[in-house]
């Protein structure tokens, strides 16, 4: 969906931002680690999110589940899909505040996507994996940095009433109850996880762009 960045434009893959595609290096690293048999299952079932593990107090491991769950993917489409979002909106957000505070954002959405999923399903043993939830943040914020047609604004950012960020907001909840319904790929989709990163992100931004610019 970057073809509704509209300022600044486009620019080729490799002008992306360094923090940008390092952090897409480490979840392809991390993957490619899993596949060819260099990241043993008990290694890998202990850095996914494992909600019932968390609250049934699983030590250090469960705590940092919070963010190494970002790492992992079941599939080369999951990880394609989050490496594209991630190449979409992480420049945004990354060009604008800079790699620090784009890794804070990226990762505190994925942590909040990962409380929102522990507190809808409470106690669950299934276990929760991939980016999403950071780079639905990244989009969330993202949205509130674009100037969209029709809505003027003399803040750096857009409001949070404005018509495109309470429309898109509602399609994309929409779109995600309805893939957490009938699952996407052959998998199930964490709905809740990507609603939380979503949201944290959305509201979040303004107090990086406070941090950032004062």
């Amino acid at each position: 969906m970057a073809f509704l960045q509209s300022s600044p434009p486009r620019e080729p893959f490799l002008h992306a931002p360094a923090s940008v595609l390092w952090l897409i290096g480490a979840l392809v690293a991390v993957h490619l680690l899993a596949v060819y048999g260099f990241l043993p299952d008990a290694v890998w079932e202990s850095l996914a999110f494992v909600p019932a593990r968390l609250i049934e107090g699983g030590g250090p491991s469960a705590y940092f589940s919070l963010v190494s769950h970002m790492f992992l993917h079941g599939g080369y489409l999951h990880l394609t899909m989050n490496c594209l979002w991630l190449l979409a909106f992480g420049p945004i957000v990354a060009r604008r505040y800079g790699a620090g505070l784009f890794l804070a954002l990226f990762f505190a959405s994925g942590i909040a996507g990962a409380l929102t999923h522990l507190a809808v399903n409470w106690g669950s043993p299934l276990a929760v994996i991939g980016a999403s939830g950071g780079v639905s943040g990244l989009m969330g914020a993202g949205f509130r940095m674009i100037r969209w047609p029709g809505v003027h604004t003399s803040k750096r950012l857009v409001p949070l009433w404005a018509r495109p960020i309470l429309v898109f907001s509602a399609v994309w909840l929409i779109t995600n109850l309805v893939f957490g319904i009938i699952g996407f790929g052959g998998q199930t989709i964490a709905w809740e996880a990507h609603m939380g990163g979503y949201f944290f992100g959305l509201f979040a931004i303004s107090l990086v762009d406070r941090l950032r610019f004062g």
